[in-house]
């Protein structure tokens, strides 16, 4: 369906037309992100998505015109040229389309599956729209969640690499323990009456299936015995200005990337500690900038402030090294 200026209105319920206003696209918008619960719940007034393991991505499209951009504002158009692509063939002509881009495997999305992607090719890469804060020439942020997505569901056909996010309407707590028993990464709760909010809100929640978070790398160790590259990756976080660290991170590399890591860390090298006081590491370290941002999976928080049983997932460039605070429930 064409989405003529004309349009928006005509679809929006007579008593929310008052919630859109006629406004030129902006160059940018902050998205809005959820806030990590441990307290999971079933409620009619709330909506459940799959949690999508991949990178956010902001699409801005004028015309056949697309850029795509991360949550970070590096564009992403060079990294995703057949996102880029068919975007770009949408009837629709002026918007702003959230979502995120994975690659999905036997129906799962993982973090890993994208890199491997991007190094070798392969998996189903799929840029999945979950909400659009402009459509059609209109600002349309203010409009209910449930109302944006019927007007996505109206003016966007799903091709075989853009998808429509669905979402169910009751039994979170069911739904999240399918998601996990299926290998899901979790579910995102939303109100449903919620409008587009910039930045961190509790009106989107994520329920998550196991612990991950972004880290900043502060240091290595050096390799024992036959490993190559490095031992393992020492890691924190921002607290206020404090570089905080969190702990060692010695499992989840293969080979090629403990040697495509180590030359990015010679790089990045520094002769002091960038942590707030004196990390506990016993072995050879090497410091470097606090520039690399990590995914790290991890079975819980130790009553210290340290990562228990951490593992490696992904390197990550859509979040800048400074912005990493730890994420509480």
């Amino acid at each position: 369906m064409h989405l003529s200026p004309a349009t928006v209105p005509e679809l929006v319920p007579p008593e929310l037309k008052r919630l859109v206003r006629r406004r030129k696209q902006p160059d940018w918008i902050d998205p809005m992100l959820a806030t990590l619960t441990e307290d999971y719940f079933s409620d009619a007034a709330w909506v459940f998505e799959p949690k999508l393991d991949g990178v956010r991505c902001l699409a801005f499209k004028t015309g056949t015109s697309v850029r795509l951009m991360s949550r970070n504002r590096l564009s992403l158009n060079e990294r995703y040229p057949e996102v880029v692509a068919a975007v770009s063939k949408l009837s629709v002509r002026d918007a702003v389309l959230d979502g995120e881009v994975a690659v999905v495997s036997q129906g799962v999305s993982r973090f890993q599956s994208l890199q491997r992607h991007l190094l070798e090719g392969g998996g189903s890469l799929v840029y999945f729209v979950f909400d659009a804060p402009h459509l059609g020439g209109y600002e349309v942020g203010k409009l209910p969640l449930l109302t944006r997505k019927e007007l996505l569901g109206r003016i966007l056909t799903p091709t075989s690499m853009i998808e429509l996010v669905s979402c169910r309407k009751e039994g979170g707590e069911e739904y999240l323990q399918e998601a996990c028993r299926n290998g899901w990464e979790g579910l995102i709760a939303k109100r449903a009456s919620a409008p587009y909010v910039n930045g961190r809100s509790k009106e989107w929640l994520k329920f998550k299936c196991s612990k991950e978070q972004e880290l900043v790398v502060g240091g290595f160790t050096d390799p024992q015995g036959a490993r190559v590259g490095f031992g393992a990756l020492l890691v924190g976080y921002y607290e206020d200005d404090r570089f905080v660290y969190a702990g060692k991170v010695g499992t989840g590399y293969d080979t090629p990337l403990l040697l495509s890591l180590s030359r990015q860390l010679a790089e990045l090298e520094q002769e002091d500690s960038p942590f707030y006081g004196k990390p506990p590491v016993r072995s050879s370290v090497h410091w470097v900038k606090p520039e690399m941002v990590v995914q790290v999976g991890f079975s819980e928080w130790t009553r210290d402030g340290r990562l228990r049983h951490p593992r490696f997932v992904g390197l990550r460039d859509d979040k800048a090294a400074h912005e990493v605070r730890r994420e509480p429930a």
